[in-house]
């Protein structure tokens, strides 16, 4: 076989038909995909299973050691490989956070067209993964690999929490507080990358928030006052608040005017830059969501803008809030904001109300 060229390798993102967390089955697809399932068994050592569609599974070992299971990955969002390798391992790894854990190892998933690209850019996607690993101190301690239409890449993590201490998404209440540790816009940059619409400076807000972990995770969870804990990815914004809702049965309500937003995304959205990702979104769970007949589309796409990497959601007690705030300021999450609350859901109304 040939070996390809790197010098001549097509972009990472035009052999993917979806990039990042955009490439998320539709969660009205997947809700009726899943719907057939047969239920299996639940042992009560299975503190969080698929019951609640949250970021991870745990699993108590004793009566002070949980083990956190999840994984993630998908096709490339970016085109430089080492940068598409850091992103998916930090978006893999912060579902252990999302759950208030400690990572301790994680393993590789890897897809590679490898009759397209050469080793040594696949080489240079697995280092990408392997420097995120390498900076909080795990190993990837082994993997799988196929040869795949299109590349894909990702990570299986392993994390440790105590039982607790676990939060999940389904745990909020009436009278709670929404921050929000990341602004939004992932998706709208990734559509402008696509379209050469992207500039230097705006791919360097991409990578920046892309490659951040969401290492406040286990401080929010040793919090008395946070009740919920999740981090906005594929559903955007909406469909992870409506995950919050749902699974606690109250409305949440975001104040969209403190809703943080990436530098650049809305004049790239004036450009026509929206992902699919969005519209399936909204298609997906629209029905359960209120909005002012003043919201504009472009901000119903960035309210459903798919997330990859994407920052916590906390529901805190009011009390909590100034406590929650600094844990994001110690870990340089300068951006975080309150963006909304829990309430009682009244009967018949949207399990989200935008405002």
């Amino acid at each position: 076989m040939t070996t390809p060229d790197p010098s001549t390798e097509p972009r990472l993102t035009s052999l993917s038909h979806g990039g990042g967390c955009g490439c998320k089955i539709a969660p009205g697809v997947l809700s009726e995909i899943l719907k057939g399932t047969a239920a299996m068994p639940v042992p009560p050592e299975l503190l969080v299973g698929i019951g609640t569609a949250d970021d991870a599974a745990v699993y108590q070992i004793s009566e002070d050691l949980a083990l956190i299971a999840t994984t993630d990955f998908f096709m490339p969002i970016v085109d430089d490989p080492a940068d598409f390798g850091r992103i998916a391992a930090t978006n893999a790894i912060s579902d252990v956070y999302a759950m208030g854990g400690r990572p301790i190892m994680a393993l590789a998933l890897v897809g590679m067209p490898i009759n397209v690209l050469s080793t040594a850019t696949i080489g240079k996607i697995l280092e990408g993964g392997a420097q995120v690993c390498r900076s909080i101190g795990i190993p990837i301690a082994g993997g799988h690999t196929i040869d795949s239409v299109e590349a894909i890449y990702g990570l299986v993590v392993i994390g440790l929490v105590h039982p607790k201490k676990v939060k999940r998404n389904a745990d909020a209440r009436a009278g709670d507080v929404l921050v929000l540790g990341k602004p939004l816009g992932v998706g709208v940059l990734s559509a402008a990358l696509k379209k050469n619409l992207l500039d230097a400076n705006g791919y360097a807000h991409m990578i920046a928030t892309t490659t951040r972990l969401n290492t406040p995770g286990p401080d929010l969870a040793a919090i008395a006052g946070v009740h919920a804990l999740t981090d906005v990815t594929g559903f955007g914004l909406a469909g992870h608040a409506l995950e919050l809702a749902r699974g606690a049965q109250l409305q949440a309500q975001i104040d969209w005017s403190r809703v943080p937003l990436l530098d650049g995304v809305l004049p790239l959205l004036e450009q026509g830059c929206v992902t699919g990702a969005s519209g399936r979104n909204w298609a997906g769970y629209g029905t359960d969501v209120s909005l002012p007949e003043s919201f504009s589309p472009h901000a119903q796409a960035l309210l459903t803008d798919p997330q990859t990497s994407g920052g916590l959601l906390v529901s805190c007690a009011p009390s909590a809030v100034e406590q929650v705030m600094a844990v994001f300021a110690r870990h340089g999450f300068a951006d975080a904001a309150v963006v909304g609350a829990m309430q009682q859901r009244p009967e018949g109304a949207a399990w989200l109300a935008v405002h």
